[in-house]
This record gives structure tokens, C-alpha cells and sequence, in this order.
């Protein structure tokens, strides 16, 4: 019954469709899950999404669930080790990026008492209701998506470009860019 469902057409491929069909545009609270798109948001920049889903699961082994206390504390020793997994994307900037971002995201989490206080003030602590009817008329970025880049640089942050926060918050529920007809649309 539900390969019937309408969905999103970039969901195409049963670990995109699970995906599709339980997270993406669901709206996250949860800082250590926001955290974790971030992170791999930041690692998808000049791959496809569905080469990080495959690798998600080695992600959350390597990184140490996405706990951003544990990974602000990676040295040397644990990025050589990251550089040498191949469960996920071998790339030195982004590791290091990787590391200061969880130092980063902390201090965000001190200053505004959480990520997600933080986040979804961009969005005035709703989703945004894209309406968007086909795949060409989402966005690579926003005003809004430009200003929570900007902020988030200003702060610090690395591989957090516009079109990186626009994933980052399509991927977490901050805009609703499921297509109208996407039976998640409505949800």
C-alpha cells in the first residue's frame, strides 16, 4: 500500500523514501538531532543526499551518536582516525569543520539555552509553508536561509552556506517543501 503513495519526487530509492516518509520536513526540536543534520548537511556539500544516507549510520558510529559535547573534544588523534574510515566522507575540511562546529553549536547552546531556540527563531518558531507543486519550483536558498548562514559564520561556523541551511531546514521541519500533492504535505 504504500509504494500507491504520492511523494516528493526526489524520494526515488527505498533508503530515500523511508527517509522521505518518516523525517524529512518533520519539524525537529531536539538539539542533538539538529546537530546532526548539521553535520551532515555540512558533509553532503558537492555529493547527493543519498550517498549520505548511506553512509548516515557509519556517521552516528564515527561521530559518537552526534553528541556535539563529545565531538568539540576531537584532537588530532580522533581526526586522523575519522580521516581513515571509509564508512564516511574522507575529507579534512569537512572533519575539521566537523569539530568547530560542535564547539560552536555549544556555545550556542549557552548563549540562547538551546540550538533549537536558536535555529527556530528564523522561522518565528513555526514552519514555513512552502506550497511548492513541483520539484523546480523549491529553492536552493531564501532570504531567511541567507540570514541564518550569515549569522551562523559570524559565529563561527564552517560549511553552513545558504543553500547548506536551506537543506538544513527543509531537512528539519522549518519549511515545509514537501510538494502538494506528497502525501506528507498536509502533515
Amino acid at each position: 500500500m504504500a509504494a500507491a503513495l504520492r511523494r516528493c519526487g526526489w524520494a526515488r530509492n527505498p533508503l530515500a523514501i523511508a527517509y522521505h516518509d518518516s523525517e524529512w520536513g518533520a519539524p525537529v526540536h531536539d538539539d542533538r538531532v539538529l546537530f546532526e543534520f548539521l553535520l551532515l548537511e555540512g558533509a553532503q556539500a558537492g555529493l547527493s543526499w543519498d550517498t549520505i544516507l548511506a553512509k548516515r549510520e557509519n556517521y552516528r558510529r564515527a561521530f559518537d551518536g552526534f553528541d556535539p559535547v563529545k565531538v568539540a573534544r576531537y584532537g588530532a588523534a580522533e581526526k586522523a582516525r575519522l580521516l581513515g574510515d571509509a564508512g564516511i566522507v574522507r575529507n579534512r575540511a569537512k572533519i575539521d569543520a566537523a569539530v568547530l562546529n560542535a564547539r560552536s553549536f555549544l556555545d550556542v547552546q549557552r548563549e540562547c539555552g538551546s540550538f533549537a531556540d536558536y535555529a527556530w527563531r528564523f522561522v518565528d518558531g513555526k514552519p514555513l509553508q512552502g506550497r511548492r507543486r513541483r520539484l523546480s519550483d523549491i529553492p536552493a536558498s531564501t532570504e531567511i536561509s541567507d540570514a541564518f548562514s550569515k549569522d551562523l559564520k559570524r559565529r563561527g561556523f564552517k560549511f553552513v552556506g545558504s543553500t547548506i541551511m536551506y537543506a538544513f531546514m527543509q531537512a528539519t521541519g522549518m519549511v515545509n517543501d514537501h510538494t502538494i500533492g506528497c502525501f506528507r504535505y498536509h502533515r
